[in-house]
């Protein structure tokens, strides 16, 4: 807030507000980077991930294109019919012509890459907001700080984000654009502003001047129908949208118009707040290859000790506990015992993963990881343990291709299972 001599009044934030340190973290073509952990061999080439189809069909539509197979004109939600006319499958062309190769969506697999992903954002902030399956929130102010770096080159902010994309790209395989601003609306536009791989820093008193050259669809919440309703009345570019009389706008979109105008002018008040409860706790380890038994299980241990850490943190009790061990090249598999009741037992945590792990004894893992499901968090008495060994029940895998799209979606179900 300034006076009428546009000075700053003294003890008032400015136009970004508190200086916190939200992160929106934006997986980059995620179903498509899927497959590609899969198939190393698709890396550079353009695929085409659908939904409602199957190789052969042509009914369904685009789920997710790479960047190479959007350079051919594909695009998310396009017809499957008139992407394989803009780009047949890989099969049905001749040596040396252009095609797409064509999977079909494995939910249940994208879903296990999330986890993951999850994981590593869950351990990294302090509070974290999951928007869909390759999308997030995070509130790091007490991770980090705005302040330089010795040299004066970043802030400290940027060298955590960047910590962040190393470590989803190290132990997942999957990158990640992330913008950092301080506040949501301008971390979300950041995210986007330099895919793929991307990071981009919008530094507190900054965000206005960020905003100003983009395009009106680049705010946060602005939509074609709503574009072209600006573009009607001259507005054409957040600069143009913050300029404009707040008033008027009200007049024309109500509170809504009001909400975009304290957005173009890098005002956005909403807080980090994650979305229900969670479902579960899990962390994960990778590692080179390796048949090392010795080394699983202290993997494990240690994978068991932290989850349990977790749960007693979030003052949870937990009725199923679970592994995940994936085999080369990336075959998932999970396992996982339930209690007659919720418990809150480390020790248990620790005996029941390693009970589990005797299934695949002798077998070469890249990664382990160790779950608590079935959460409580209501005040309650834990059940009995005696026999609960007896009461267990080992849980197959499940395989489905439910067809969602990746694209972000406000309020989608969190999914924070292996």
């Amino acid at each position: 807030m300034a006076n009428r001599d546009g000075a700053r009044l003294p003890g008032v934030p400015d136009e970004d507000g508190p200086a916190r340190i939200i992160l929106h973290v934006d997986m980059d073509c995620f179903y498509a980077a899927c497959e590609r952990l899969r198939e190393p061999e698709l890396v550079g080439k353009p695929v085409i991930v659908g939904m409602g189809y199957e190789p052969g069909e042509t009914i369904g539509a685009v789920a997710t294109a790479s960047y190479e197979a959007r350079a051919f004109g594909i695009e998310s939600a396009q017809a499957i019919s008139k992407a394989l006319d803009t780009l047949p499958r890989i099969e049905a062309v001749a040596d040396g012509e252009a095609g797409g190769y064509y999977r079909s969506v494995d939910l249940d697999f994208y879903k296990s890459v999330s986890a993951e992903v999850k994981a590593i954002l869950r351990d990294c902030a302090d509070t974290l907001r999951e928007v869909s399956i390759d999308e997030a929130y995070l509130d790091v102010t007490e991770r980090t700080a705005w302040d330089k770096t010795a040299d004066g080159s970043r802030t400290l902010a940027e060298g955590y984000a960047r910590y962040i994309k190393q470590r989803i790209e190290r132990e997942v395989g999957v990158t990640a654009s992330i913008g950092v601003a301080p506040n949501m609306s301008a971390a979300k536009v950041a995210s986007d502003f330099d895919k793929p791989d991307g990071l981009t820093v919008v530094e507190p008193g900054t965000v206005r001047e960020f905003f100003a050259p983009l395009s009106i669809e680049a705010v946060h919440g602005i939509g074609p129908v709503t574009a072209r309703s600006l573009r009607d009345l001259g507005i054409e570019t957040a600069g143009d949208l913050a300029a404009a009389d707040r008033d008027d706008l009200v007049d024309q979109f109500g509170e809504r118009g009001r909400e975009l105008y304290e957005r173009a002018n890098g005002r956005d008040t909403r807080v980090v707040e994650p979305v229900g409860k969670p479902k579960s706790f899990s962390r994960e380890s990778a590692f080179p290859p390796t048949a090392d038994g010795s080394e699983h299980q202290t993997t494990v241990s240690r994978l068991a000790e932290a989850v349990a850490a977790r749960a007693d943190r979030e003052g949870a009790l937990y009725q199923t506990i679970g592994i995940k061990v994936v085999t080369p090249p990336f075959d998932v598999h999970t396992r996982a015992r339930s209690l007659p009741g919720p418990v809150q037992d480390p020790a248990l945590v620790e005996s029941v993963a390693l009970s589990l792990l005797t299934e695949f004894e002798g077998e070469t893992a890249r990664k382990l990881g160790v779950r608590v499901s079935k959460l409580s968090f209501a005040a309650e008495d834990q059940a009995s343990l005696d026999s609960w060994s007896g009461a267990t029940t080992s849980e197959p895998r499940e395989k489905s291709s439910q067809p969602v799209s990746d694209q972000s979606r406000e309020g989608q179900q969190s999914l924070t299972d292996f």
